[in-house]
């Protein structure tokens, strides 16, 4: 290239929502690169979303932009391209001569000015539309996500270049024999210029330069193999070393005609049975989702330090991969995921059916569109080390075929690549297509579940959702099952299934699976987790931008409106240190997994569309909220992961715990014979430990390193202890929580008034100044909310939406426990102010009762916190005083539990407080109001 000629800075605008065309003069300015909305052009936003952030200048039509530029005589009439980073459709003018229109939503845009820009002053227009899009453009114009934004960001251009000159350079390297291929096009003679190639490493700790190598052309298609030497660094995630080549087209006199560089990294990513591999070694993606989420602007950023910033904070929460729902970053990101070492996998902008010819409302134009952002993708952003795989689109249906297709065509195009039909497409009824490298879903059949939480309309749940918390669970049987099982098969009437779709339902056409699905490949689990908070109001502070958080202003409100506002801090807290225990329970559950490639989380930061999904342990900015600490997180998720197997985390004193002690592991240097230390210990106080000799193994991803027996105390008070597992020389630890409980084997109900319903008999016990325990059945109690213990999955509201539209089953809602864990009813049932194992059965096993319409002071001991779009005040235990007399009211079935050490010691404690001068209710209640809660 000769010349650059940045053209960012003033532009004359003219925004034209009805589209009725430019209209002169020109009545506004804004500066490039930037957005409309950005800029605060147009009408400012009254409205208010409430299952999303609200764009405070949203603006959809077309926007018009002008500038005068002076071309100088030495670049008259040279090649010339208008180089435009990142947009939406353009159509660009000079001095009114309209040159083209260009809808790449994922891609730069080069408009082709060559031969209208001789020596002098020109205008050049240009008109973004942001509505007329070939196809929606999934998360790349969602509301949901970065926006549906009009403007230009990142470089604006002029490009000259001499007439002899190179274009679209792929580079294609062989870690094995260390070479990097070139290829391009050359415009121009070709027997009048040779390359000169050079290379030097970058971002290494080792300094590599590579001789320059000159090659003689021999036609306008250049395809030359550069030698990196024997000594040549290879890239990965773990060693990301980088080349920065510099390529020059000289003439025969030595001078420069054209010179480009290029970063490059020497790696092979390949399907190597059911695993990936970089360079020949295997490795785990530790994934999570992107949907180009930036509130304080509203669009992605195409500057490579902010991209830094959010990667290195997720690399610190051990992300090694990163998936882009229906859509791709710009060039920024692939250059931080170079340097940082991150697998990324942008998507197609496409959320729905790939039809063919036979369907009724194929979309050919569409169709065409979306193949030829994939080969955009890939001219684009190819030649990225981090760019490893591609995706189709999103849960995609339709033709089976033509998804086949679109895959060949892709892996003719370019392989350096893997390929996917999509993420989780066809739902309930998987496929794995002949072209498929690898698969990415939520499930093999109904019952073939690798993941561990679900939607209510997606049932069943999963483990983390359903089952008794231990750390046996993997995912190995569900992928490649042990025995052959029935298909289950679709009904005629069932050939139309709803599903979800987004936020909304949608009828699809289904078939048969005709054998049981085994995948060959490797499979990686599809946004796993979704385990909801409550939101933190004090984040609204932080929407300084583009995006107002008005949803949680809405929020708020609700709260408040209900006199439950100055609860709103703990509520985020209690909700949020669950959610945390929950995605340990999922990622340690895929790390246990042999057969499990990898993962992609939804996510490590909140989703502030689709209803308002507060899903992440970091807040939509990327900031920490405070729930847990990057260094205790990647003790669950990192490249070296220790996992103890044991069935339960509560145990009655005196009995034996064992535990198997295993490593998922995928560092490069050895740990054989390293010693694993562990030890169980009760405040501070050791009660037994050991260390076993970590072995050599088939297998050196996945190690047995053994077993632990311990023979637990028996203790007379309820005690929680602590087994710490840590290999020495190393950083690898991890930390487990246990109960451990006194044994009750009969609680002592001598002098309690148990009552299960309210009736006279109790009515006059009150009268008379006597205390009762009202332990009514769950099942009975009609102004009540399921008792669940995992936290709400992904948005009460858009979820109870869909369900009811599918008419299905309504999710809970809940979002775990606010314990007052200084009442003294507690006194003897050691808790946090959230929810802990030992409340598992307990919740299980309970319904609360819905207290809005009770006196605001009456706060339940133990509070299920209810979603954002409700708000009930629910209690699980609450107290009051009734006449004369004191009640307590639990709402769990205390039969159940009673068959657990955990029951029967929160019973216990019950009864002991009931019997003691410390049962002092402080609220006073009606009769009639007590019996109308129940």
């Amino acid at each position: 290239m000769l010349h650059r000629m940045n053209l960012e800075g003033a532009w004359r605008l003219q925004l034209d929502e009805q589209k009725q065309g430019l209209q002169l003069p020109f009545v506004d300015s804004i500066t490039l690169p930037n957005t409309t909305s950005h800029a605060k052009k147009g009408k400012k936003n009254t409205e208010v979303k409430v299952g999303a952030l609200t764009d405070e200048y949203a603006f959809e039509g077309h926007a018009w932009f002008a500038k005068e530029v002076e071309i100088p005589e030495n670049l008259q009439d040279k090649p010339c391209f208008l180089y435009l980073e990142r947009t939406r459709v353009t159509t660009v003018w000079v001095d009114g001569h309209e040159i083209g229109t260009l809808n790449s939503l994922n891609t730069p845009h080069v408009h082709d000015l060559t031969g209208t820009l001789g020596e002098g002053k020109h205008t050049i227009t240009i008109r973004v539309d942001n509505t007329n899009y070939p196809t929606k453009g999934g998360h790349m114009t969602s509301e949901d996500t970065q926006t549906n934004w009009n403007g230009i960001t990142g470089r604006v251009e002029l490009q000259f270049y001499s007439h002899h000159y190179i274009e679209n350079i792929q580079a294609y390297t062989d870690p094995v024999n260390k070479t990097v291929t070139l290829t391009a096009r050359l415009i121009g003679s070709w027997d009048t210029a040779k390359l000169h190639i050079s290379a030097s490493s970058s971002n290494t700790d080792v300094r590599h330069t590579v001789r320059e190598q000159t090659f003689q052309l021999s036609s306008n298609n250049i395809s030359v193999t550069y030698e990196m030497g024997n000594d040549a660094l290879l890239w990965s995630d773990l060693e990301p070393n980088l080349y920065e080549l510099k390529i020059e087209l000289k003439a025969v006199s030595g001078e420069v005609l054209d010179s480009h560089h290029v970063f490059v990294g020497l790696r092979e990513f390949t399907a190597a049975g059911d695993k990936f591999a970089i360079n020949g070694k295997n490795t785990f993606l530790r994934g999570k989702h992107d949907g180009l989420i930036f509130p304080l602007t509203g669009y992605a950023p195409t500057d490579v330090e902010e991209w830094l910033r959010i990667m290195k904070i997720s690399k610190s929460y051990g992300i090694n991969h990163y998936r882009f729902h229906t859509c791709c970053p710009p060039e920024a990101a692939f250059i931080a995921a170079d340097m940082l070492g991150i697998y990324m996998e942008p998507e197609l902008p496409f959320w729905g059916t790939i039809t063919d010819e036979t369907y009724e409302q194929h979309n050919q134009a569409e169709q065409d569109y979306l193949i030829s952002e994939g080969y955009a993708m890939l001219r684009a952003y190819g030649n990225h080390p981090s760019f490893v795989m591609m995706s189709l689109g999103n849960e995609l249906w339709g033709s089976k075929e033509r998804l086949n297709e679109f895959l060949k065509q892709y892996k003719d195009f370019d392989s350096r690549h893997l390929y996917t039909e999509g993420s989780n497409n066809f739902q309930f009824v998987p496929v794995i297509l002949e072209e498929d490298d690898f698969y990415c879903g939520v499930r093999f059949s109904k019952d073939r579940l690798f993941r561990g939480s679900y939607a209510m309309c997606d049932a069943p749940l999963g483990h983390v959702q359903t089952d008794l918390p231990g750390t046996m669970k993997d995912y190995d049987e569900q992928i490649v099952p042990s025995a052959k099982t029935e298909i289950e098969e679709l009904s005629a009437d069932t050939q139309s299934i709803q599903i979800q779709y987004g936020t909304e339902m949608r009828t699809v056409q289904a078939e048969t699976a005709e054998e049981q699905l085994i995948p060959h490949i490797p499979v990686i689990s599809h946004e796993i987790g979704q385990y909801a908070t409550y939101p933190n109001f004090k984040e609204i502070e932080k929407y300084t931008g583009s995006l107002k958080a008005r949803n949680f202003e809405v929020f708020r409100d609700r709260l408040e409106a209900k006199g439950l506002g100055h609860l709103a801090e703990a509520y985020f807290e209690n909700s949020g240190k669950l959610a945390a225990a929950c995605y340990k329970e999922e990622l340690e559950a895929a790390f246990r997994t042999r057969r499990l490639a990898g993962f992609q989380l939804l996510d490590l930061q909140d989703f502030s569309g689709q209803g308002t999904a507060l899903v992440g342990m970091l807040d939509a900015f990327m900031d920490s909220k405070g729930l847990i600490t990057p260094e205790e997180w990647r003790t669950f998720c990192s490249d070296a992961v220790l996992l103890a197997r044991f069935e339960r985390y509560n145990y009655e004193a005196g009995e034996s715990f064992e535990a198997t002690i295993e490593l998922s592991y995928y560092r490069t240097e050895s740990i054989d014979s390293k010693v694993l230390k562990w030890e169980m210990l009760s405040k501070g106080t050791s009660l037994a430990e050991g260390e076993l000799m970590i072995p050599e193994g088939p297998d050196s991803n996945h190690i047995q390193i053994g077993t632990i027996q311990i023979q637990l105390p028996e203790v007379e008070v309820m005690t929680q202890v602590e087994l710490k597992l840590t290999i020495e020389g190393t950083d690898i630890y991890k930390n487990y929580d246990l109960w451990i409980y006194p044994e009750h084997t009969e609680l002592d109900w001598t002098g309690i008034h148990l009552f299960r319903e309210l009736n006279d008999q109790a009515k006059e016990l009150l009268e008379h100044g006597e205390d009762i325990l009202l332990l009514p059945d769950p099942a009975s109690l009609t102004h009540s909310i399921e008792g669940t213990y995992s936290t709400d999955f992904w948005c009460y509201p858009m979820f109870r939406s869909i369900s009811e539209s599918m008419n299905k089953p309504t999710p809970v809602g809940t979002m775990g426990l606010y314990i007052d864990n200084k009442h003294p009813v507690v006194e003897h049932f050691l808790s946090e102010t959230y929810s802990t194992y030992p409340w598992w059965n307990i919740v299980m096993n309970s319904r609360s009762i819905i207290l809005d319409e009770t006196d605001s002071k009456l706060q339940p001991i133990v509070q299920t916190i209810d979603n954002f779009e409700r708000n009930h005040k629910l209690g699980l235990l609450f107290e009051a005083r009734v006449s004369k007399g004191r009640v307590l009211v639990g709402t769990f079935d205390d039969k159940k539990i009673a068959h657990t050490p955990e029951g029967r010691q929160f019973i216990h404690s019950i009864l002991r407080y009931v019997h003691s001068d410390a049962f002092e209710p402080t609220v006073q209640l009606e009769w009639n109001e007590l019996a109308k809660l129940l």
